[in-house]
């Protein structure tokens, strides 16, 4: 499994988990507010900024039938019609370019989510080096096929998607040109619970398809985020918002710059840890082998004498023999006088 070039950054199981701050909807339709969350994003460490390139029409139809309207009474946005959501959540597409140069300013890479084929046309435009497909779009298969037409990466959200789904999803990304893919393990619920994230089917989607995975994450707070590293994630990505009390469509699930800080430093911390599979002292640990137990004298024995529980004890430091040896030399003799203090060894007995 090769490395992947975002952007600038390669990304792979031997590089620093990549972390994406995803703006959605967070600007409250206020380019100020987008810039803000473009500043707080690079001071929080992350290392991309995404977006959602489409407008109301390009998302559903101005109906009012019931299928149209949200009505999960336990869902963020019940009671809005779709298109009234939509409109109330888009970037505007002529802010992209003064959020992307920001970003670029201040070190990250910014990239979007595009939602029919103009916005793949516009992000062209602009140049995106990488392109995201959300969950529920990832059985747009004309779509799919667009963005991979491009020649540019792509990261592809699996939530809802059945295992046979994710085939067609991946064949069509690959067929139409995509040579560089991520995958995110994603529960399509907003929040999402950490007991619905199912984070270990990280590993299993990697060996199934051989490709990268990663995490989006809807979950509260960092500790699903940190574990899915130790399942091998490669990328996490987590809504973002300057204050989750200004509210907002995506605010309750959002990540503020604090939350976002320590994800990057947790992470940067968990893969880190990963390290290799590895027994015995580490380099970093050969100070303190001479602290482990041994066998010492205890109290002072005259040439002549036998060992016993009195006069020899297991104690640390390390310097004498292995307590393996312990029932060994008891009842031994001591070749001359040993005073207390004296790490045990074969040429005293």
């Amino acid at each position: 499994m090769d490395e992947i070039n975002l952007g600038g950054r390669n990304v792979g199981h031997n590089r620093e988990p990549f972390i994406i701050a995803e703006m959605s909807g967070n600007h409250n339709q206020s380019l100020e507010r987008a810039l803000q969350i473009v500043e707080e994003a690079a001071n929080s460490g992350a290392h991309a900024l995404k977006l959602q390139t489409y407008t109301a029409d390009t998302m559903t139809l101005n109906i009012e039938n019931p299928e149209f309207f949200i009505s999960d009474e336990d869902n963020l946005w019940q009671g809005n019609s779709l298109y009234k959501l939509y409109q109330q959540a888009y970037t505007p597409w002529e802010w992209h370019k003064p959020i992307f140069d920001r970003a670029y300013e201040l070190g990250l890479t910014p990239f979007s989510t595009p939602f029919d084929e103009t916005a793949v046309d516009f992000l062209e435009e602009l140049n995106v080096p990488f392109y995201k497909i959300a969950s529920f779009e990832n059985n747009d298969l004309p779509l799919i096929k667009k963005v991979a037409a491009t020649g540019k990466p792509m990261i592809i959200s699996t939530g809802m998607a059945t295992l046979a789904e994710l085939d067609e999803t991946i064949k069509a990304a690959r067929e139409s040109g995509c040579n560089d893919l991520i995958l995110l393990k994603c529960t399509s619920t907003y929040p999402a619970t950490p007991e619905n994230t199912n984070i270990l089917t990280i590993p299993h989607i990697r060996e199934l398809f051989d490709v990268q995975v990663g995490l989006s994450d809807h979950t509260l707070g960092t500790g699903v985020a940190v574990a899915s590293i130790a399942l091998g994630a490669t990328v996490v990505e987590k809504h973002f918002t300057l204050d989750r009390a200004d509210g907002g469509v995506d605010a309750a699930f959002s990540m503020e710059p604090l939350e976002m800080k320590t994800l990057v430093n947790e992470s940067r911390r968990a893969w880190q840890a990963l390290g290799k599979v590895s027994y015995g002292p580490t380099e970093a640990e050969e100070n303190s082998l001479r602290f482990r137990r041994s066998i010492y004298v205890a109290q002072d024995i005259q040439a002549g004498a036998l060992l016993t529980e009195e006069n020899i004890r297991v104690v640390r430091p390390g310097h004498g023999l292995p307590p393996k040896y312990y029932d060994t030399v008891l009842g031994q003799r001591a070749k001359h006088k040993l005073t207390a203090g004296t790490p045990l060894s074969w040429d005293l007995i």
